[in-house]
């Protein structure tokens, strides 16, 4: 039983699925917008949006977080130059899934997550 469990699984072990979910915020930040599960999509949003306020910050800490959190460096920049000027006056709510179909081979609902 999953009692008071409460991260998803997403059918891999804990570092396999760190690795997954951190490449896809990342590449979210980068591309603004990816196609992906709705199940993996409702995780990493909650991420994402949390790196987005963390670079609104723009302290040396944040930063820091910021690097340690997202593999990829031109993630980084990005959130810290251009997305943190674009959601300056913006309190939340950075991102939006739109449903867009089920897979053919296991019926996964498919979602495109995007910044607004």
């Amino acid at each position: 039983m999953r009692h008071r469990n409460k991260n998803k699984v997403l059918g891999r072990k804990r570092g396999p699925r760190i690795a997954l979910l951190k490449n896809l915020a990342s590449s979210i930040l980068i591309y603004e917008k990816v196609q992906t599960t709705e199940a993996k999509a409702k995780i990493v949003r909650g991420q994402v949006e949390k790196m987005i306020t963390l670079a609104k910050n723009n302290d040396l800490a944040s930063t820091k977080k910021l690097i340690a959190s997202l593999p990829q460096k031109m993630a980084v920049l990005k959130a810290i130059e251009v997305l943190r000027e674009r959601y300056k006056g913006r309190n939340g709510g950075y991102t939006r899934i739109i449903k867009l179909k089920e897979r053919q081979g296991d019926g996964a609902k498919i979602v495109q997550i995007e910044l607004v």
